[in-house]
This record gives C-alpha cells, sequence and structure tokens, in this order.
C-alpha cells in the first residue's frame, strides 16, 4: 500500500513500522489487541495518514524487540517525521535516508534521475554497485546490506505495473572504469537492455557541453499521483530530502535544462554501443 503523506521522513517510517510488524509475523490487529491501540489508528501509522507519537513507536519496537540498531534507525524517523526537508547524516548499515528513497520509489509515478559522474543506483549492474561500494571504504557487511537493497529496488522497473523512469547521466559516467574493462563493458550491455524497455528513458548529455549546474552533484525527482514531489540530494555520508513546492520547481526546471542538452534516446544507445567498442 502506498502512504498518503508527501514527508519522506513519514514514508520512511510507515513502512518502517509495517516491515517490522511483518519481520515477526504479528497481524495488524494481533499488534494493537496485544498494545491496546485501536487498529484503525495503528493501521494509519502504517500507511502514513498520522503520525505516531515516538513513545508510541518506542512501545512498539520494544514489544517487538526489534534490535538496537534498526530501533535508533526508526525513532530517529519518528523524530524527524514532520519535516518537509529532512538531511540524514547519520548512516548505518541500512540508513535511514535509504529506508525513505525506497518507499520514494515504490510510490512514485515518475521518477527522474540526474548522475553527473557515475551510473544511477536503479540501473547498475551487481557487480558494479559492489565495485562502487568497496571503492567507497564501505565494511564488507554494511556493503552487503546496501547492494541487497539496491537490488530489492531495481524491483520497481518491472512487474505488472513498473515505475516511469527518466534518467539522465554525463557520458563520464560511461567513460570512467568502475571496476575493469569487462565490468564496464557489462554494465553498458545492461544499459541497453534497460533502454529498450517502454518504462526506460536512458539519455547522456555528452562530456563537452560545457558548465551546467547540474554539475553540482547528483539528485533524483520523485513525483506522486496524488502528492507534491520529493527532491532526494544525495552526497558523501550525508543526504537531504526537499519537499517545499518552490525548490521542487526549481528542480523540475533544471530536469528540463539537461533534457535540453541531452542527447536523444537513440542517439544516447548509439553512445553506449561505440563505449563498448
Amino acid at each position: 500500500m502506498k502512504p498518503t503523506s508527501s514527508s519522506p521522513g513519514l514514508r520512511a517510517l510507515s513502512a518502517s513500522l509495517r516491515e517490522v510488524r511483518e519481520a515477526r509475523k504479528y497481524g495488524l490487529r494481533e499488534l494493537s489487541r496485544a498494545l491496546e491501540i485501536d487498529p484503525r489508528l495503528l493501521s494509519q501509522w502504517e500507511l502514513g495518514i498520522r503520525v505516531p507519537p515516538v513513545e508510541e513507536v518506542a512501545r512498539i519496537l520494544g514489544y517487538l524487540r526489534v534490535d538496537r540498531t534498526t530501533t535508533q534507525r526508526i525513532l530517529f524517523l519518528a523524530t524527524h517525521a514532520r519535516e518537509p526537508n529532512w538531511l540524514d547524516s547519520n548512516p548505518a548499515d541500512v540508513p535511514a535516508a535509504l529506508t525513505a528513497v525506497m518507499q520514494c520509489e515504490r510510490s512514485a509515478s515518475v521518477i527522474t534521475n540526474w548522475s553527473p559522474l557515475i551510473i544511477p543506483g536503479l540501473l547498475q549492474t551487481p557487480d558494479y554497485a559492489r565495485a562502487l561500494l568497496t571503492a567507497s571504504g564501505i565494511r564488507v557487511d554494511e556493503a552487503d546490506a546496501r547492494l541487497v537493497a539496491r537490488l530489492e529496488r531495481q524491483r520497481i522497473l518491472s512487474g505488472p505495473e513498473p515505475v516511469r523512469l527518466n534518467a539522465i547521466f554525463s557520458e563520464l559516467a560511461i567513460r570512467e572504469v568502475v571496476g575493469d574493462a569487462a565490468l564496464m563493458s557489462d554494465q553498458i550491455d545492461h544499459l541497453l537492455g534497460l533502454a529498450v524497455t517502454s518504462n526506460i528513458s536512458v539519455r547522456i548529455v555528452p562530456a563537452d557541453v560545457g558548465y551546467h549546474p547540474g554539475k553540482i552533484g547528483m539528485f533524483a525527482l520523485y513525483e506522486f499521483l496524488a502528492d507534491t514531489a520529493i527532491v532526494y540530494i544525495e552526497h558523501y555520508h550525508a543526504s537531504a530530502f526537499v519537499n517545499e513546492l518552490e525548490t521542487t520547481a526549481r528542480y523540475r526546471q533544471l530536469v528540463k535544462l539537461l533534457q535540453g542538452k541531452a542527447l536523444t534516446e537513440e542517439a544516447s544507445r548509439d553512445l553506449l554501443r561505440e563505449a563498448t567498442r
């Protein structure tokens, strides 16, 4: 089910509460009876319709005997659930921000990814993703958790109602060797296969177009059928979600600018084929 609130923190919180309950094999009514919570209220918390009090979230997590790391992550989400803009600079094995990203991706109708230096996560092969994580100095166990999450995220691109993905990235992303030449060749072949999928648009901005504001950094624009858009800005060990109308409008303008500089889908596929020679 999709949350009705556009707050990134609340989206992540509602999904997390539902996931820990289901992981412990509790039904919603069973848990509501045990904690003496109205089942309609608990359902609203899990759907993101209402914001649960932090103390109630703590009570749920305590009753379900959720581990310490997960408890800290979910309590962090509960504390920030009402904030339209949210900065996460406290990464864990699966950071709170990643939970919010996954929930935004699951409920979005259209996702636009811009990346100036690497292939967007939703289009990465497992080997490419692992090479990036390893080169980032992340612990092996943490890298494994993030890789599993990344591959799980990619499921939104297939199935009966796949999300519409507009992937725009710089030519530098396919020229920069991640891992080795064979790994990059497999990654580019993977892109070519995805680029002909009806719900995925792959467009490449040539490396020689000169300066444009997209070079400042990568971002994702999540658009929803009934909610205001959310912009996710990712950086090293910090990320931010922006939900304000004026700011999201500026990112829509930036998307149009990048689309104006990008090659067509057909020309982008030609460039990908050329890069494998």
